[in-house]
């Protein structure tokens, strides 16, 4: 009996939203499923030509690469070692990722599938500032932690294929997206006193709908002042609005 309540209790734990577990999960799950896509996509396989091992493995390092980063840095034992179900969902997100089409499969990571990420950063960095205010650290750090969160999983896969980190490089505001949110709810739970529910939901919707409105028109960083000669050949970004057109198919060099 004594066993069977302290199963309840987990699972309470577990689907409890204040507890940001089961929400952590879902952007762990998604951003692995985009890793192992992103992985097979052209301009990152050719060059590297992964085994269906290193493909999973990229997986994880996208599920997961973010939120041990914020654990560690928060001087925690990571939440995806401690709980199976990150490192399962994880390595079934890789599969599938195999799994489905080529053509198909990037297709719709460059479509349909921008929603979900859209969906898991802010998440993810609503998730970190908290953690990093409940750990006592000052505003400025609990904002960082909240861009680490979101972002650390793609560094790993991009380091790894030997690409320009996507945080460094021109983007539909990627890194911006997860400053907004951080500081959006740092606001709104810390100084405005909206309470845990107002505060999350409130911050979630405007990183969302940001994030998406990006994607969708193609509003990207600015960049630096720099000769054409030296910048080079800049080739224009395909906003999502173009790719959610039927017929369009995606190319990559």
């Amino acid at each position: 009996m004594e066993n069977i309540s302290s199963y309840f209790a987990y699972l309470a734990t577990f689907l409890s939203v204040g507890s940001f577990v089961l929400i952590d999960l879902l952007a762990a799950t998604t951003n692995a499923l985009n890793g192992a896509l992103l992985t097979q996509r052209p301009d990152y396989y050719k060059s590297k030509q992964w085994t269906v091992v290193g493909i999973i493995a990229m997986a994880i390092f996208g599920g997961i690469g973010g939120g041990v980063s914020r654990d560690i840095l928060l001087n925690k034992i990571p939440g995806a070692l401690t709980n199976p179900w990150y490192l399962i969902m994880c390595v079934l997100m890789g599969i599938v990722g195999l799994l489905i089409s080529f053509k198909g499969g990037q297709k719709f990571r460059e479509t349909f599938y921008q929603f979900m990420t859209a969906f898991s950063l802010p998440w993810y960095a609503i998730v970190g500032v908290s953690a990093a205010l409940s750990a006592g650290l000052p505003d400025i750090a609990a904002i960082f932690v909240g861009v680490v969160g979101p972002t650390a999983g793609r560094f790993l896969i991009d380091v790894t294929a030997g690409k320009s980190a996507k945080q460094f490089v021109q983007s539909e505001w990627f890194v911006g997206t997860a400053v907004l949110t951080s500081v959006v709810y740092l606001i709104f739970d810390k100084y405005l006193g909206m309470g845990f529910y107002a505060a999350t939901f409130s911050a979630f919707l405007i990183g969302f709908f940001f994030r998406v409105a990006a994607i969708w028109f193609c509003w990207e960083e600015p960049m630096p002042h720099i000769p054409p000669e030296v910048m080079g050949e800049v080739k224009p970004r395909i906003t999502l609005k173009e790719k959610m057109k039927p017929g369009w198919e995606p190319e990559y060099d």
